[in-house]
């Protein structure tokens, strides 16, 4: 049974740093595009950053291009976002997800197969 949960968010300062994990049991990264979604109130849920074991390919949705990481551990079964330059426009529920034997070079287009229950980023200006 594939699984994923988040952690790590939290209240942070505009301008500050913060960490998002995913752990992940069920499957094997090699296998997935796994990456992060994430929902602020009365927006639409958007694609934030993925990475594909399939093809090692890499996304960034323009708004944090420079500023957040994308990155696994495969050993431990973790997805990371390292946030940076953070702004209150950032705030939202962020979400893991995966889509198995996919890409992350159209990842605005996918249907992502599986979903964690999110973790609240709120950045105060």
């Amino acid at each position: 049974e594939v699984q994923l949960v988040e952690s790590g968010g939290g209240l942070v300062q505009a301008g500050g740093s913060l960490r998002l994990s995913c752990t992940a049991s069920g499957f094997s990264f090699d296998d997935y595009a796994i990456g992060w979604y994430r929902q602020a109130p009365g927006k639409e849920r958007e694609g934030v950053s993925c990475i594909s074991g399939v093809d090692d390919t890499t996304y960034y949705v323009d708004s944090v291009e420079g500023r957040f990481t994308i990155s696994t551990d495969n050993s431990k079964k973790m997805l990371y976002l390292q946030m940076n330059s953070l702004k209150s426009e950032d705030t939202a529920l962020y979400y893991c997800a995966a889509l198995y034997g996919s890409s992350c070079i159209d990842l605005p287009h996918y249907d992502m197969e599986y979903w964690g229950k999110g973790t609240l980023v709120t950045v105060s200006s």
